[in-house]
């Protein structure tokens, strides 16, 4: 018996108060909460919902290939949350919520990590990874591990994001040979499908936002060192961070809030305590009221449809009270690519290696292992693409090269100190606004992804804020064709805050999320009653 059988097998035998309608598939945390405080509903019964719901949608029906794997001890998980539900002091707002976790995040438990390579399927992670150690401390249900673009979109240029050996490819839930961005895509396409109620995606450059935008979520990209990277299969030391996804700015505020501070496994985290904090404290439906807003038009102009969404928001967050400047230059946006570039290939190389020795049972110990474990095994794990950037990144040397320490101070003047920065200061801004990456392109395997954002000169709105370290929001705004598009909000270091204030205040009055169709294509017919 399979784990995702077992689990809805045991859910189903087990006593519990009352049942979860199928409404609940969408419902937020503060209604799930409500319920389950008056004693309709256990944490039992929701698991059981959403685990019968992805064995409906996402093993079957639209197939959807969004999550990796159900956590085989959910139901016990559930029943041991539920009894303690009354004699809980202090329960926080993720108390019996199930949330979803990248599949590039350890859990010390039966679940495997594998960053969706079958390379690092032999054995299960030893310990819960610093986020998760906190998820649990918070009482939140892990209910299973999301597909992901394999390595988290750091083995080839030539990639299909949401394909991963171990999982296969991904589908966005809105229309479904569409595609759902990387790298975190099985979670933002799990989220928007209502298969959990939240879930934690990574990112190095993109990969909560773009998937965030083109499933319809909103995705918060945190300060880098707010969230532990402590049990995460690394790309880079210097821009990764994990982060939420979830279906509204207040579910996200309050999975940030049980996901931040400080670890000392992770030295980047020393300042965390400082700053970390309630951050459902900042959700005010007057959040754009007098704040100032710098529209990047450098960011703008390449796609219709994105172009189209912004000006409809720059117009409600006008309307809405806010200040908008209209143009805002952010310094060096086409000058970011190239030191960013020989960052991130230096870092995996060396941050790999770190990894995986913590991972004693798995054979691979290095970058060069894993190139060899890909040759060996190219059948399933290079049918479309190959490991280019695996190989780039194993001719690097030490982090003590200058061409590496040149790349790196670099990226972080031009991104931070002397752009984000310097836009702000200049204009007296608390954030700045582009548009997202636009409709979710079709997925091609053949040639991969076809990601149209910003200028082509620069890095999209996901670039800047990234390399710095920097905070940075999506937020649903419209639609084009049947397929979500968002907004990205950016700012200074530590600025979580405002940024969530904004972002709630735009969604209050933009009302712009829908739950997915599951439509076949633009035009076609819904995959799922």
């Amino acid at each position: 018996m399979s784990a995702l059988a077992a689990c809805t097998a045991l859910l189903g035998q087990a006593a519990v108060a009352a049942e979860a309608p199928p409404s609940l598939a969408y419902a937020s945390i503060a209604e799930l909460q409500q319920r389950m405080d008056a004693g309709t509903l256990t944490s039992q019964a929701l698991a059981r919902q959403f685990i019968e719901r992805i064995a409906r949608i996402d093993r079957a029906g639209p197939s959807l290939h969004a999550v990796i794997e159900v956590n085989p001890e959910a139901a016990s998980l559930a029943a041991a949350l539920d009894a303690k539900r009354a004699g809980a002091r202090s329960r926080g707002p993720l108390y019996g919520i199930p949330v979803l976790l990248k599949d590039n995040i350890d859990t010390g438990d039966r679940m495997l990590t594998t960053a969706g390579s079958l390379a690092l399927a032999d054995a299960p992670a030893p310990r819960d990874a610093g986020l998760v150690e906190r998820l649990r401390k918070a009482g939140a249900l892990i209910l299973g591990k999301t597909n992901l673009s394999e390595w988290a979109n750091f083995r080839s240029s030539h990639a299909s994001s949401g394909w991963s050996g171990r999982g296969g490819q991904t589908r966005n839930p809105y229309v479904l040979d569409r595609n759902p961005c990387g790298s975190s895509a099985g979670s933002g396409a799990a989220v928007a499908a209502g298969l959990a109620t939240v879930a934690i995606g990574s990112e190095t450059d993109g990969s909560i936002l773009c998937p965030a935008a083109m499933n319809g979520l909103v995705g918060i990209k945190p300060t880098l060192g707010l969230v532990s990277r402590s049990g995460i299969v690394p790309i880079s030391h210097s821009q990764d961070t994990a982060g939420p996804m979830a279906r509204s700015v207040a579910d996200a505020a309050a999975v940030l809030g049980a996901i931040a501070g400080s670890d000392p496994r992770d030295p980047a985290t020393a300042e965390a305590d400082r700053h970390a904090t309630d951050y459902t404290r900042f959700l005010d439906p007057d959040g754009l009221k007098g704040k100032r807003i710098g529209v990047v038009r450098q960011l703008a102009g390449a796609e219709p449809n994105a172009d189209r969404i912004l000006e409809q928001s720059i117009a409600l967050m006008k309307a809405r009270g806010a200040v908008i400047v209209d143009p805002v230059k952010v310094p060096h946006l086409n000058e970011l690519g190239e030191a960013e570039m020989t960052v991130l290939l230096y870092e995996f190389k060396h941050d790999i290696a770190g990894y995986l020795a913590t991972r004693p049972k798995t054979k691979a110990k290095n970058l060069a292992d894993l190139i060899a474990f890909n040759r060996a095994h190219a059948a399933e794990e290079m049918p479309w693409f190959g490991q280019e950037l695996f190989e780039q990144a194993q001719a690097k040397g030490p982090l003590t090269d200058k061409a590496y320490l040149d790349a790196l101070a670099k990226a972080k003047r031009l991104s931070g100190p002397e752009g984000i920065d310097a836009a702000l200061k200049a204009q007296r801004l608390d954030a700045l606004l582009a548009p997202s990456w636009g409709p979710a392109f079709v997925t091609d395997p053949v040639l991969g992804d076809h990601v149209v954002s910003g200028d082509p000169t620069v890095g999209g709105a996901s670039q800047a804020a990234a390399v710095a370290g920097y905070p940075s929001i999506t937020v649903p705004a419209g639609f084009a064709h049947g397929l979500p598009v968002g907004i990205v909000l950016f700012g200074a270091k530590w600025s979580e805050p405002t940024l969530i204030s904004i972002a709630y205040g735009f969604e209050r009055h933009a009302r712009a999320w829908q739950p997915p169709k599951f439509l076949d294509t633009v035009d076609g017919a819904p995959a799922v009653p």
